[in-house]
């Protein structure tokens, strides 16, 4: 079989990202980040091949998933634009045959300050919590990715975000191209990012991905904090979901694919 590797990518943790309207397709802002997340998109891709990679499939994942110009990618890569409206979102396509999950321009959880975007899946909510610890879109994913016993091999972000994913998966390798500071973020040179995501990719597409797995709990008790009080309230009619309080919803299941089922319809 050839050996697949599945990219999923966002934009907040993507060198230089400082500012929501470099995130948004209506501002002026925009292009030049759209430019930046599809060229590490990019590097990542080419370091993956040069790795041994054979066939790389990315998941577009931030906002509208249609940020990454296509025609940056290297020709073995197949694409996924726009949403498919499942529970996987930023995940959709993965499967069982990939080899191992490469994560780009990921950003910190809401409610930590390792990024002036923190946020997890929309600025809805205070915070998520799975098993009582702060949940990001990245460890949402990476469940995703050990559901199928896929092993994540690379990230790349802020500082923050990188860090912790190390704390859980050792092995993995993570390349960070920012901190944030407040209401800003200093970040290394765009160029420089390019070229340390194309020598991880290569590094990871050689990984034992037996080493890389990201732990998968026997059971999971999920807490998500609303802003509002009536989205909690809402969110509380998802059968198995009760409300702990005003703002906050708790759900509970020994699957993951329940627990991502109840994102879809209640983030």
């Amino acid at each position: 079989m050839l050996k697949r590797i599945f990219v999923s990518s966002d934009i907040e943790g993507t060198c230089g990202i400082a500012h929501w309207d470099e995130t948004e397709k209506d501002k002026a802002d925009y292009a030049a980040f759209s430019l930046q997340m599809s060229k590490e998109v990019a590097a990542a891709c080419e370091g993956a091949a040069q790795g041994g990679a054979e066939d790389i499939f990315v998941r577009d994942s931030h906002d509208s998933a249609r940020n990454i110009q296509p025609g940056m990618l290297p020709e073995n890569v197949q694409i996924f634009r726009g949403w498919g409206r499942d529970p996987y979102s930023m995940m959709s396509g993965i499967d069982e045959t990939f080899s191992g999950v490469i994560f780009t321009g990921y950003h910190s959880a809401a409610s930590w300050d390792g990024n002036p975007l923190s946020h997890t899946m929309n600025g809805q909510n205070n915070y998520v919590k799975i098993n009582g610890e702060i949940c990001s879109e990245l460890m949402m994913n990476s469940l995703t990715a050990a559901m199928f016993g896929v092993p994540v091999l690379m990230v790349t972000g802020d500082l923050m975000l990188c860090r912790w994913f190390n704390s859980k998966v050792p092995e993995a390798l993570t390349v960070h191209v920012s901190y944030g500071v407040g209401n800003g973020s200093v970040s290394i040179h765009p160029e420089r990012a390019l070229k340390l995501i194309r020598k991880a990719a290569k590094k990871a597409a050689q990984l034992d991905g037996s080493k890389c797995m990201f732990p998968m709990p026997e059971h999971f008790t999920v807490e998500v904090n609303y802003k509002l009080h009536h989205k909690a309230r809402s969110a509380s009619w998802y059968p198995g979901a009760r409300l702990e309080n005003s703002t906050t919803v708790v759900f509970e299941s020994d699957k993951w694919m329940d627990v991502l089922t109840f994102f879809h319809y209640c983030l």
